[in-house]
């Protein structure tokens, strides 16, 4: 499988990852794109060593993101990513999924928010 310029172009660029982003690109990449699962874990080893370190979700980001997923209506998949990026102070959170613009905060009253970018909006 290869990705667009784009996608490679932000890969490249670094930054953080959650495992919920791991876990949803191994199921695109088998049910999509057919890839053997030889071909998804070296995809993986791949994106981890240009985004190491990825994100855990734990249980307080599992409660973040059932908030997130009420107050947002996102599903718990897209909120999860997003209370991983929250949690890890993130200013961005590039994805083709969710409201391009929309800033997410994690509560009311909170300043920190987290801008979703659609990397690929006008391409």
């Amino acid at each position: 499988m290869t990705v667009g310029p784009r996608a490679e172009e932000l890969l490249a660029a670094g930054g953080l990852i959650s495992v919920q982003v791991l876990n949803e690109f191994a199921a695109v990449a088998r049910r999509k794109f057919r890839m053997s699962w030889g071909e998804v874990t070296e995809a993986l080893a791949a994106i981890r060593v240009l985004c190491p370190s990825p994100m855990a979700v734990g249980i307080e980001t599992h409660e973040l993101a059932l908030s997130l997923a009420e107050r947002y209506g996102y599903e718990i998949y897209d909120a999860l990513i997003s209370a991983s990026a929250l949690e890890s102070k993130c200013d961005k959170l590039y994805t083709e999924d969710l409201q391009h613009g929309q800033t997410i905060v994690s509560g009311p009253g909170k300043e920190n928010g987290l801008t979703i970018v659609n990397p690929f909006r006008g391409r």
